[in-house]
């Protein structure tokens, strides 16, 4: 799977969580999750089980915490598939 179609199932997964409807429309791959999208802690562990049911992968915790951006959960679950 190429990156283009990571950050558009992400996109596709993040959409029913974001609190900041707006900011989906200037959405980058630097956009904050938690700052710009609005997504609170209890959305981000339903985001993560959706990641890891949609790519078949396993996000640890500590995996979890060092995304911050959009572009950064792409890089991630890439890293995940090619592992």
């Amino acid at each position: 799977m190429d990156r283009n179609a990571v950050y558009e199932k992400i996109v596709k997964i993040l959409t029913p969580h974001v609190k900041e409807t707006g900011a989906l429309a200037a959405l980058r791959p630097d956009t904050h999750i938690l700052d710009e999208l609005g997504v609170n802690s209890a959305r981000l562990v339903d985001i993560v089980l959706e990641l890891e049911d949609a790519f078949d992968v396993s996000i640890g915790d500590d995996e979890v915490d060092a995304v911050e951006t959009v572009g950064q959960a792409v890089d991630l679950v890439l890293a995940k598939l090619r592992a």
